[in-house]
């Protein structure tokens, strides 16, 4: 049989960053996934947003979490020959006059993330806004796209890819050791995404189905060095397209592309953008959300050889690579996972 170290279920966001962490401290892993357009990670829009929220509240432990990805997307480009991350601020566009009131009340206290600007009539020619904007800095920027492909080309250059669908029976799991097929792994590591709402031994977990949309559209004309915010997001995408969206469904009756969605992201876009426009694609996917806002990272309690690095919800470009290093350093030594983010938080429910 095939021995290595880890068994790592998914090539996502965090699944990818995991295999990285776990392949730089020496181990010997096995990534199985199978090939999707769809998926949360392919389709997320990429963006590292410091202060969130209608009341421009900070990112839970952003001050830790936003230097550190910076650093790890800076490093894992370096390796992959591509540069994968840049700064692109957001400019939010007050909606309305209590908007413009909110971002101002908030300026005094967040004046390390919250700039306003020296001319308010700056980006008529672009858009039609009536109460101002303000901007949110420093925002970033992933090549989520660039960064899993050629991260899917290494590993399968390492040998390190088995590229099918999961299929639990197939697995046998023991204290000790797993063995899938021809491979015999020391642990089982699930960074399944949505996968994971129906995994025996995590589907305990407060999980929150949540389903995201987003239009790709051409815009030839519009400067593609900022994010833009007023109700909708447009983003700088690969191909020098942009991502417009996105929704957050909690009640939908399937995972595809709506044309409810479309029709309205339209009619905002319409009202909003001044410049012309062409409709290129349009994408869906559903998102390993969960109630309670704070991901599942951990060995499984009363499975030792089982673990997990899910649950990240939108702030997956965030909150993966640093989760991925705790739980590679939880693993190797021993070193303790953030309080907030340990699943044995849930021990009591998932030892049932």
């Amino acid at each position: 049989m095939l021995q290595v170290d880890y068994l790592i279920i998914g090539q996502g966001l965090a699944g990818s960053f995991l295999s990285h962490q776990l392949i730089g401290e020496g181990c010997s892993v096995m990534v199985v996934d199978e090939e999707k357009p769809d998926t949360a990670s392919k389709v997320a829009s990429g963006v590292i947003n410091p202060v969130t929220g209608r009341r421009m509240v900070r990112t839970w432990e952003i001050e830790t979490l936003m230097p550190f990805a910076v650093k790890a997307y800076g490093q894992l480009g370096e390796e992959l020959g591509l540069p994968l991350i840049k700064q692109c601020n957001i400019l939010d566009f007050h909606p309305t006059p209590q908007m413009k009131l909110a971002f101002a009340e908030r300026f005094p206290v967040e004046k390390e993330y919250l700039r306003l600007p020296e001319n308010e009539h700056a980006w008529n020619n672009y858009f039609n806004y009536f109460f101002g904007y303000g901007e949110i800095e420093p925002c970033w920027l992933i090549d989520l796209g660039t960064m899993l492909e050629l991260w899917r080309k290494y590993l399968a250059k390492k040998s390190a890819l088995l590229e099918e669908k999961f299929v639990l029976e197939n697995c046998t799991i023991r204290k000790d050791a797993i063995e899938y097929k021809n491979i015999l792994a020391r642990k089982i590591l699930f960074s399944d995404g949505v996968s994971g709402f129906s995994n025996p031994y995590f589907h305990l977990l407060p999980y929150a189905n949540n389903k995201g949309e987003a239009l790709i559209v051409a815009i030839p004309d519009l400067p593609s060095n900022h994010i833009y915010k007023q109700g909708i997001n447009i983003v700088p995408w690969r191909n020098n397209l942009f991502w417009v969206g996105s929704s957050y469904d909690w009640n939908y009756t399937d995972p595809h592309p709506s044309e409810a969605f479309k029709a309205k992201v339209l009619n905002q876009l319409n009202s909003w953008l001044k410049l012309p426009y062409q409709l290129i694609d349009h994408l869906a996917s559903e998102r390993p959300a969960n109630m309670e806002r704070r991901p599942f990272v951990g060995l499984h309690p009363t499975h030792p050889s089982v673990g997990i690095l899910n649950g990240f919800g939108t702030k997956g470009c965030t909150l993966a690579p640093f989760f991925a290093k705790q739980l590679s350093r939880h693993l190797l030594y021993d070193e303790p996972i953030m309080p907030e983010a340990d699943v044995r938080r849930f021990s009591r429910i998932l030892s049932r």
